[in-house]
C-alpha cells in the first residue's frame, strides 16, 4: 500500500522551531519529487516547499530562509525543519508525492502545527 505518514506537529510559541517528518512506504521513494503543502483554517491548500529527486529544493516566499526541506532516502523519509515560526504558519501540514503544482497523487493525513503564545 502506498502511504505517507506525517508526524512532528504540535503547539509552539512564536519564534520557536519544529521538525516535521513524513514516512513513505509502498513505493520507490528516492525517484520521486516530494512536496510539503499546508492548509490554514478557512483557507485553501498552500504550497510550502518541494525537493526533487536530484536534491534541488524550492520554497514559498513566505517561508524562505526559515524552513528547510530535506530527505533521507535510506529511511524513506521527508523532513521539514521549521524555524522562527510565526502565528501565520499555523496550519495542517501535509506531505505529498510529486513536484510543485502537480496532482499530488498521494498525500498524507496531515499534522497540525499551531503557533501561539
Amino acid at each position: 500500500e502506498v502511504q505517507l505518514v506525517e508526524s512532528g506537529g504540535g503547539l509552539v510559541q512564536p519564534g520557536g522551531s519544529l521538525r516535521l517528518s513524513c514516512a513513505a512506504s509502498g513505493f520507490t521513494f528516492d525517484i520521486y519529487d516530494m512536496t510539503w503543502v499546508r492548509q490554514a483554517p478557512g483557507k485553501g491548500l498552500e504550497w510550502v516547499s518541494s525537493l526533487n529527486w536530484r536534491g534541488m529544493s524550492s520554497y514559498a516566499d513566505s517561508v524562505k530562509g526559515r524552513f528547510t526541506i530535506s530527505r533521507d532516502n535510506a529511511k524513506n523519509t521527508l523532513y521539514l525543519q521549521m524555524n522562527s515560526l510565526k502565528t501565520e504558519d499555523t496550519a495542517v501540514y501535509y506531505c505529498a508525492r510529486g513536484p510543485r503544482n502537480s496532482n499530488y497523487d498521494v498525500r498524507g493525513q496531515g499534522t497540525q502545527v499551531t503557533v501561539s503564545s
